[in-house]
């Protein structure tokens, strides 16, 4: 009898820490831990129907807002700016031009004016005199520097 439970004793502490072995003669049953099994991935597409579903009027604002136009720094020749000061601007307009830097090229200079696109359409649209229609003399050199604002205006993105 001494010999089956000193057996069971050393069996039982040799499955495991021979610290929590169990009392002589009982022994746990032996368990095997299995890993978890992996949850189901979600993709993305999965992700934003449910949370289109769950909250409609968060997701419906979302598609229907455009982004946000980024400013642009343009360089704007002296004859257009000139023309501009002198012209009546909203406060965009005004804002964008007074804060451009004035740099100093050979006989004039350019104006460096950052906006977003659509102000720079507008100042544009403002300096259509300068090619002179409407009964109004044209200078070739402010019809020049019109058109070559309007070449880095239009270089930007089509406009609406």
């Amino acid at each position: 009898m001494a010999l089956a439970l000193w057996t069971t004793a050393v069996l039982c502490s040799s499955i495991g820490d021979p610290r929590h072995a169990p009392a002589v003669g009982v022994c746990r049953p032996f368990t095997v831990h299995r890993r978890p099994r992996p949850r189901p991935r979600l993709g993305r597409g999965a992700i934003r129907t449910v949370v289109a579903d769950l909250l409609p009027e968060h997701t419906a604002s979302e598609e229907h807002s455009p982004a946000p136009e980024l400013p642009v720094t343009l360089d704007m020749p002296g004859k257009v700016a000139d023309f501009l000061r002198a012209a009546e601007l909203d406060d965009v307009e005004r804002a964008a031009l007074d804060q451009g830097v004035t740099v100093r090229c050979g006989q004039g200079y350019t104006q460096r004016v950052g906006a977003v696109p659509a102000v720079h359409r507008q100042l544009l649209a403002r300096c259509q005199p300068l090619n002179g229609g409407q009964g109004l003399l044209a200078v070739p050199a402010q019809r020049k520097a019109r058109r070559e604002y309007e070449n880095r205006v239009s270089a930007l993105t089509p406009g609406p």
